[in-house]
């Protein structure tokens, strides 16, 4: 007799054991349903031992017919929940993301000439069986396009000249082919791409940095390694900051290897994921793009994880279980066995501390193929050149603008706030509009007329009347959003053609394409847009980027603010001269003294790199050191406080770390729950991870108060 150990997928500390069945053949990495106390839950058996005499176990009741976790999926999810200090039940659940993925896909008829005629060919049947119409086919399509009812097609079935086939719902994807013809390299790309190749020739655990200006060309040369993966018969997964950003450039995996990739992403529909899931898990999806979560699908044999954009702050997950899938790619890499490229044009700074002192192959790509070369970024000093009253757009950001569309090119205006105005105030009695229950400004969609959270989602109709002291026509708004700029664009600019790209207009997948096909075109003459405007888009005739806030991400006390700004502002200036065309970026600060936009205009990363690795080894912040957060939240502001204290005094006592707080966030109160903070500095040598660990495990909150741990911090609001 066996004991199994089976993991649910619940928030439970680990697995439960359960009584194998005498008959049952069971594995490690088997779905079973097991009784877990009145209901009967799918888990995965991830430890199997001999019967204990005298211990009395429930039994597990079935064993699902389908291909088990791999050894390294296991233990890639206990090593999540370890290093995260999650529940592995929770980092199970992001695996387990379709149930009916686990069974065969279901299969519908479809129907097909068999070449024989039938002996009356009526009008009907003749419409039926034309030649050139796309064959097999559901009975309903088929009747449709030839304008019969479905008895017409079923009747050929019956004379013998149409045949039914039993076809799966969810087809399998096409196969990608890896020699299919791909764009051709310039010397320095063909050097760079041998190089990563030659890192998945040794088919062992490997990670390398792309390192590449932008518009050099990073995806043509990762797409040589991602070939060469594929000749070994693996599967591919490359990562992307947003994939609903990536559709624009989905042609880009067709063209180089004859076949759409298949895709991972929040907005798709319970089908499209089962279909992935399943051909994932059987080894049959070779090719997948898809978002962070992605990482956590069971690839049967999985051979290159591609991070591109690998600085972008949304491979970091802020609920649930909180990771980094850029770390956690690596993590999962070296415990299967293979290879990891990083690449960006801005790489985060640890990556580039990794890569420098020689733990991962640096690979860099500092030119721009052919004649498009790197734009001039200029610094605009909003203390000398100040906009008019009311306005938001210098003298010179006007000009630039004026002096493009002159010559028939495009401009861009970058500010990343979606919106009219980021602030709604009262003029009689000052009150400023907040989300309800939530430290957070209302912000004004003038497009809409209405006032929305971008934190909660909380949306109201823009009030007519100050809601504190019921003042009429007194609200006005405050600072400037995409809407605003483009409102004032169009009073500089009457004649000229002038769309806003944020996530409150994009609109679907489709749309985005559409409208970034137009942008490419030359359709749009100033396009005015947030952060989506950013992440891998090329527009041919885009020769002048203005931001109009480069300010924007220094405030806050963020540790990391000036290392943010400085990767947007190069990834948006680099929207410029990508062809024939040279490029020139101007931004706009308050602030022209700051290391980051100073390097920036000098067009100097070694600069900034160096000033940022100096501030960070003198304050022990990574890559120097380790760094986790603590949010304390709960319903009641002084049982919160209390909380927090408490915690701070059950801290075990540790040498290299150091603990700061418990202080009031910079949203101090979110969704009715009032939230304290604590930091926790660790030195390098130091088992962070465990710690919390051992610490979480010594305070229970009271019900409706929660802790919340995030090891490697991004965000510190």
């Amino acid at each position: 007799m066996q004991n199994a150990q089976i993991l649910f997928p619940v928030n439970v500390p680990g697995a439960f054991d359960y009584a194998v069945p005498e008959d049952m053949d069971l594995s490690i990495g088997d779905f079973v349903y097991a009784p877990i106390g009145k209901q009967m839950k799918l888990g995965v058996v991830t430890g199997l031992g001999p019967a204990e005499e005298g211990r009395e176990l429930k039994e597990i009741a079935e064993r699902k017919a389908t291909r088990p976790l791999s050894p390294e999926m296991i233990k890639f999810i206990e090593w999540t929940a370890k290093y995260n200090v999650a529940s592995p039940g929770q980092v199970f659940r992001m695996v387990l993301r379709s149930y009916k993925a686990l069974d065969p896909s279901p299969v519908v008829s479809h129907y097909m000439p068999t070449g024989a005629a039938p002996s009356q060919l009526t009008p009907s049947r003749r419409a039926v069986l034309r030649e050139g119409d796309p064959f097999p086919a559901r009975a309903s399509e088929i009747a449709s396009r030839a304008g019969v009812s479905a008895s017409v097609v079923k009747g050929l079935v019956k004379v013998g000249a149409m045949q039914e086939l039993a076809l799966p719902v969810d087809a399998p994807f096409d196969e990608p082919n890896p020699d299919h013809p791909g764009m051709e390299l310039t010397e320095g790309q063909e050097d760079a791409a041998k190089e990563l190749v030659a890192q998945m020739q040794l088919q062992d655990f490997s990670v390398s940095l792309l390192d590449g200006v932008t518009g050099s060309g990073k995806t043509e040369v990762y797409f040589e390694a991602v070939a060469e993966a594929l000749r070994q018969s693996g599967q591919v997964l490359i990562l992307v900051p947003e994939i609903a950003l990536t559709q624009a450039g989905m042609t880009r995996f067709e063209k180089r290897f004859g076949v759409k990739p298949a895709e991972w992403h929040s907005a798709a529909g319970d089908a499209p994921r089962r279909r992935v899931w399943r051909e994932v898990a059987q080894g049959r999806a070779k090719l997948v793009v898809g978002a962070r979560s992605a990482l956590y699908l069971p690839f049967a044999d999985l051979k290159l994880i591609v991070v591109d954009e690998e600085h972008d702050t949304s491979y970091k997950q802020e609920e649930g279980v909180i990771y980094n899938a850029r770390d956690m790619s690596i993590v999962r890499a070296k415990l299967s066995g293979h290879a990891v490229i990083l690449a960006s044009a801005t790489p985060s700074l640890e990556s580039l501390h990794n890569a420098r002192s020689g733990k991962f192959a640096h690979i860099v790509l500092p030119e721009r193929p052919g004649a498009a070369v790197l734009p001039d970024i200029g610094l605009v000093d909003l203390k000398e050149n100040q906009p008019e009253k009311g306005d938001f757009l210098s003298a010179p950001l006007i000009e630039a603008v004026r002096a493009g569309l002159a010559q028939g090119d495009q401009s861009m205006l970058y500010l990343n706030r979606r919106g009219y105005a980021p602030l709604i105030i009262c003029r009689s009695c000052g009150e400023k509009l907040k989300s309800p229950d939530t430290d957070s400004w209302l912000v004004e969609h003038r497009a809409t007329g209405r006032a929305m959270c971008h934190l909660t989602g909380f949306s109201m109709r823009m009030p007519t009347l100050c809601p504190n002291c019921k003042a009429e026509d007194s609200l006005t708004a405050v600072g400037p959003g995409v809407e605003r700029v483009a409102e004032e664009a169009a009073r500089h600019f009457p004649e000229a053609r002038i769309e806003i790209f944020s996530s409150d207009t994009a609109g679907n997948p489709n749309a985005i394409r559409e409208r970034m096909d137009r942008m490419a075109a030359g359709e749009i003459d100033i396009l005015v847009g947030t952060q989506m405007v950013v992440k891998g888009h090329n527009f041919p005739h885009l020769t002048f980027v203005g931001v109009v806030d480069g300010d924007l991400g220094l405030a806050g006390g963020d540790p990391r603010a000036g290392e943010r700004t400085y990767q947007t502002l190069v990834q948006v200036a680099g929207r410029a001269g990508r062809a024939e065309k040279p490029g020139r970026a101007l931004i706009q600060t308050h602030q022209p003294e700051h290391e980051a936009l100073l390097a920036l205009a000098a067009g100097d990363r070694e600069l900034f790199i160096g000033v940022e690795l100096a501030m960070r080894e003198m304050l022990g912040l990574p890559p120097f050191g380790k760094l986790a957060a603590v949010i304390i939240s709960g319903p009641e502001l002084k049982k919160t406080e209390s909380l927090a204290k408490k915690m701070v005094n059950l801290a075990p006592r540790a040498e290299g770390i150091e603990i700061l707080g418990p202080s009031e966030p910079p949203i101090g109160r979110l969704r009715g729950a009032f939230r304290r903070r604590l930091f926790i500095q660790a030195e390098p040598g130091v088992n962070l991870s465990r710690y919390m660990a051992v610490w979480r495990a010594k305070i229970r909150p009271p019900a409706k108060y929660k802790i919340q741990i995030d090891i490697d911090p991004q965000s510190f609001m």
